[in-house]
């Protein structure tokens, strides 16, 4: 089990690692935790553990670097391998992708130390959403609603990042499709709405309090439900993810359009994360989604035959 890593995210990381050690001891499976933020890779080798579960969030774990590393140690890893774990972990590229697929996201610039933040606020308008590209669970996150607010913005989250992306803020409620499988056994669980205080899914929020109300499976028409699903599924594939994951979504208010905001490679498993509480409407229990997972453990890149 890897966990807790040298993110931002560290600390829901270590609450990740051991709800699914639990679950997995619970099950009569052999899991230790190892906390790849405090110890090294050769000691990962040392240990020759059969394939690993990853519940590391955020850089240096979910972003493709210690995939590449389980690769070259020929150790079995559960979720998307190094491409996909690095794209998603990108929500720049992974707008790239979508739209060069033909997925609905919110319109975007990518703003830099020369930027003209006053030709961005004509061009996506007011209120916007400014945020570090390569940090996850709202980290660095800050809604813009007037121009003079932007500049404020921009440097909180160009202190985490190189680059900052700035997005059309979406009017509308919030949702998430959890999934499971690979490629062509890509499934979407059920739909799980989000209903934040004052509309603020914020780090507090998401891990710490009980004041976030969650509705699953969501309520909506059939339609949207599976279209939403649909939707979900193309972005997962598009993106190149495997095992499992999450693609967050925001809907429209206006006109009931939903736009793909993120996927997330190795979601949070806590008590309050979403992915088991979808498992469960489906009548999935956190100890068997987490034996489904690490059953989906392998090297993902091919391993060529040396020849003597």
């Amino acid at each position: 089990m890897l966990y807790g890593g040298r993110s931002a995210e560290r600390e829901v990381s270590i609450m990740s690692g051991n709800g699914v050690l639990a679950a997995l001891q619970s099950k009569g499976i052999d899991a230790h935790l190892f906390d790849t933020g405090v110890r090294t890779l050769a000691e990962l080798a040392a240990e020759k553990f059969d394939r690993v579960f990853i519940a590391l969030h955020g850089r240096f774990g979910e972003d493709g670097s210690l995939q590449g590393a389980l690769e070259l140690l020929g150790i079995p890893y559960t979720g998307s391998g190094v491409m996909a774990s690095s794209v998603g972990m990108d929500k720049i590229t992974t707008k790239i992708v979508w739209l060069a697929a033909g997925l609905p996201t919110p319109r975007y610039a990518v703003l830099g130390a020369g930027s003209d933040l006053a030709a961005v606020c004509a061009d996506l308008g007011l209120p916007l959403i400014v945020k570090p590209p390569h940090e996850g669970s709202t980290i660095g996150i800050t809604k813009v609603s007037a121009a003079n607010e932007f500049k404020a913005a921009f440097d909180i989250a160009a202190a985490l990042d190189d680059s900052v992306l700035a997005e059309e803020f979406v009017t509308g409620r919030e949702f998430t499709v959890a999934m499971l499988g690979s490629g062509a056994s890509a499934r979407p669980l059920p739909v799980v709405e989000i209903v934040a205080p004052q509309g603020n899914y914020d780090y507090q929020n998401k891990y710490f309090t009980d004041d976030t109300q969650y509705f699953c499976p969501a309520v909506l028409p059939e339609a949207l439900t599976q279209e939403m699903q649909r939707l979900a599924v193309l972005a997962y594939r598009a993106i190149g993810c495997e095992g499992w994951g999450r693609v967050d979504f925001l809907l429209r208010e206006s006109d009931q359009k939903p736009f793909l905001l993120e996927v997330n490679t190795s979601p949070g498993m806590t008590g309050h994360s979403l992915v088991p509480m979808a498992a469960r409407a489906e009548g999935i229990s956190y100890e068997d989604l987490c034996v489904e997972i690490l059953r989906t453990a392998r090297l993902k890149l091919a391993q060529p035959q040396m020849k003597g």
